[in-house]
Order: structure tokens, then sequence, then C-alpha cells
């Protein structure tokens, strides 16, 4: 909960605080490298899941991993809380690292707590789900109240000092825990646990350096790196691992008929869920500068921070999500729930329809007449529907899809489809500015619905590639 506090609080407030004035006390970017800054820094957090989880599965264990991680996490906010550039920029990195060691580590801790006969373990994982969205609900009202009305690095600060109490949490509440998370996946006196430590610390070493050289050279003027090419280069960077991890994954040999079909399966499902995120995340991007700029912020006649409405995707979670797994359970038990692809189509058509909403309100924002804040509320509505359709599914897709051999490189899938999505959703925000709105918000609108269109008509043949027989294991 407090991790999500910390990281929603923030990210309420990141392109708002870049964008701002410099009398206004904020950074004076422009929307295109404000958004290049943020694509580049959401992107990276979901990026950094992946060295984090090998972090723990081979030298520290999981618990480590979560504890050392929240501690990097409230020095990154603490950091961004000092107004200096170059203090904001380290605060980024440091925040970058420590939600790659703990996001998806304490997501393994929880899982540990239970045996996989444990009937308690869906419940488990239900109240460890409430907390996220509690977080993430809380976060913007607190932190985007003090950061906007107040003073940016004020609530900045205030993220940090929510993770700082999760961190006090952690530790006092650790020997609730038992065993859980506390060795690391590999045996530590084995030949390969050296060799993994060699490589981690040399790495380690290697990311440093170049952090502390790109750093101090972009900030003393040695080296002309902008903001905006560390991100074009990040984006060359995904589009490589995209490409050679789909490459190797589609033209290597060994895989039998049936997993060479579901791996194709997982290309299409991939490109879906990263076009969704791509859409979905904008909420920290377009629509959060639409919320500032465009809407008018009250409510029976009392004044809001635009940051606000950033919570009202968590609420509009923790209401509907009962809804849906119950409607779903229905469906199925009637032999009528819509298979995995067509779920996809529908996350991908409501997250176009969030933005098709928002195309007149646009129109008559260019005109002067600020948009009721009705309008992003449904548009945030349907993005929770769309978000609904689609995240739960896909976690169970990867898993069910992949072949056994690599189960744990296909999680990794997910992420990676996470972060496109999020870098994508940034460098959106960057055409803020030099496009109209209402064509911004349409093209975004028609590519999604489109793209769930045609899911939706392929959904059928793919979903009978997804239903190739594998071939069984042999009884013990």
């Amino acid at each position: 909960m407090w991790e999500r506090f910390s990281y929603y609080g923030m990210r309420a407030l990141l392109l708002l605080y870049m964008t701002a004035p410099v009398t206004a006390g904020g950074l004076g970017f422009d929307t295109a490298q404000g958004g290049a800054v943020y694509g580049l820094y959401t992107s990276m957090v979901y990026m950094a899941c992946l060295p984090g989880g090998w972090v723990a599965d081979r030298l520290i264990g999981p618990r480590k991993a979560v504890l050392y991680g929240g501690i990097l996490i409230a020095s990154g906010h603490f950091s961004m809380a000092v107004p200096s550039l170059a203090t904001f920029y380290l605060g980024l990195f440091l925040i970058v690292i420590g939600t790659g060691l703990l996001k998806g580590n304490v997501s393994v801790i929880v899982g540990q707590l239970y045996t996989p006969e444990d009937r308690r373990r869906d419940a488990g994982f239900s109240i460890f789900y409430m907390g996220i969205n509690l977080g993430a609900f809380i976060a913007p009202l607190v932190c985007g109240y003090l950061g906007q009305q107040v003073n940016w690095h004020l609530g900045f600060g205030a993220a940090g000092v929510g993770m700082t109490i999760g961190v006090i949490q952690y530790l006092l509440g650790s020997a609730k825990l038992g065993s859980a998370g506390i060795a690391p996946g590999q045996d530590q006196s084995s030949t390969g646990a050296a060799r993994d430590r060699r490589t981690a610390i040399t790495w380690s070493l290697i990311g440093i350096a170049l952090a502390l050289i790109v750093g101090i050279g972009g900030y003393t003027g040695t080296l002309p790196i902008t903001p905006t090419q560390v991100s074009d280069a990040a984006g060359v960077f995904l589009l490589l691992c995209t490409i050679g991890f789909f490459g190797w994954l589609f033209f290597s040999t060994g895989w039998t008929p049936a997993e060479r079909k579901r791996l194709y399966v997982i290309g299409v499902l991939f490109l879906a869920a990263a076009l969704f995120w791509s859409v979905f995340e904008q909420a920290g991007s377009t629509l959060n500068l639409f919320a500032d700029r465009s809407t008018d912020n009250r409510m029976f006649g009392l004044p809001f921070p635009s940051s606000w409405f950033q919570s009202l995707n968590s609420l509009f979670l923790i209401i509907f999500a009962p809804v849906f797994a119950a409607v779903w359970a229905w469906l199925s038990s009637r032999g009528q729930e819509p298979s995995s692809p067509a779920k996809f189509a529908m996350g991908l058509i409501f997250a176009g329809l969030g933005f098709a909403v928002l195309i007149g309100p646009a129109t008559r924002a260019g005109n002067g007449t600020l948009a009721s804040p009705l309008w992003l509320t449904l548009t945030y509505l349907l993005h929770t529907i769309g978000e609904l359709s689609l995240s739960p599914v896909g976690l169970s897709a990867m898993t069910r899809l992949a072949p056994v051999r690599i189960a744990g490189l296909v999680m990794g899938v997910w992420f990676l489809a996470t972060s496109v999505g999020n870098f994508i959703g940034g460098r959106v925000a960057g055409f803020y500015e030099s496009f109209a709105l209402p064509s911004l918000f349409g093209a975004v609108a028609a590519f999604a619905i489109a793209a769930g269109v045609l899911l939706t008509f392929v959904a059928r043949p793919i979903t009978k590639l997804a239903d190739s027989r594998l071939p069984q294991r042999p009884a013990a």
C-alpha cells in the first residue's frame, strides 16, 4: 500500500511539475521534453523489475530485495524534495532501481506465505490487491494537494514519508512473515551462485559508472546530452529488446508444433497489451495535462486540485473488481465466458472509448470553455472497465500459454509490454501542445478502437491456436 502511495503520489505531480513555469516553482519544460522524461521514467520502472527479480532469485532473496528497494524509493522521493535539477534526476533514478527491487518481489513473498494447496491463497492475494489500490487511491489526494496547493517539493517529500512508514512497518511486521522470501532461489554455496555474484557486481559497477558519466557530463555541459536524447536512446533499447526477444522466441528450434502456435498467441497478446498500456497510462500524461489546463476543477462549487482525478481509477477498481469477477464466473458457469483474446479486444475498445468521449469537450475547451469534470470521470470509468477486461487476464494467459521451460521468462513479457506502453504513452504527451487536442484524442481513440475491432475478428482463430494441446509430462 505504501509503495503504491509513494509511486502514484509522485506520478500525479511529475508531468505537472516539469511543465509548470519556473516562476510557479516548476522546471519550465515544454511538453515534448516533459513527456520524454515521463515516458522514460515510467517505462524504466517496469523494465527494472526484470533485473530486480534476477537479483532476488540469485543473490539476496525477495525479503532483502523488498527492504533495500523500499529504502531506495524513499531516498529517491526525499531527493526530489530538494529543489534542484540534479536532485530531481537523482531521485527518479533511485526510484526506478528501488521499484525494480520491490515491485515484483513483494508479490513473490505473498505467494510464499501459502502452500499451493492452501485455500486461503486467493483471499490473501485479494487483500494484497486491495492494499495496492488503497495506496493508489489515497496518494493523489494527499500528495497532489500538497504539491499543487502548497509546494511541489512538499508533495514529493510526502511520498517519501509514506514509503518510510512502509519500510518501518515492514521491519516491525517481518516476524509474521515466517520464512517467506528469506532464501534466494539458488543455493548460495554453489559455483553458479559465485558466478552470479561476480556478474551482478560487474554489471552494477558498469551501470553506476555510466550513470555517473552521463549525469556529470550532462550537468556540467561536457556531454551535450538532453533528456529527449536519453529518452530516444531508451526507446531504441526497448525496440531492440522486444525484437530480439521475439526473434529468438519465434525462430528457435526445439519447440513442438503446439508450443510454437502458443508462442504466436503470446506475440499477439503482447502487441495488444503494449497498445492498451500506451493508451491507459496517459492518465499521468495527456489526461493529467487536460485535467490541469482544460477542465473546470470544481465540484458543487468547491475547487479541487487537478491531480485528484488520478484517484478515480483506483476507486473504480475497488468498486468494480468484485463485480467483474462475479460476471466472469457466471458466464463461465453457462459456458459463455469470452476467450482471452476477446477480453483483450474489449480492453482496447474501452480504452479507445475513454478518449473518444473527450473529443467534444476538447473541442469546446479549444474555444475557451472548460470541460466538466464529469467527462474525465467517465473517461477513467471506461479505462477501468478496459483494465479489468485485460490486466488480470493477461497474467493468467501468460502462465497458461508459456512452455514450462521458459515460464519465468515469458512472465517478463508482461512487464516488457507494460514498459513499452508506458514509454509510448509518455511520448504521446509531447504532442499535447503541437497538435489540436480533438485531433490528438481522436487519433488515440481511433487507433485503440481499430486494434480492438481487428482483434475481435481474429479472436476465434487465435483461441484455437491457444488451445493447441501440449505434450503431456510422463507420470512420476
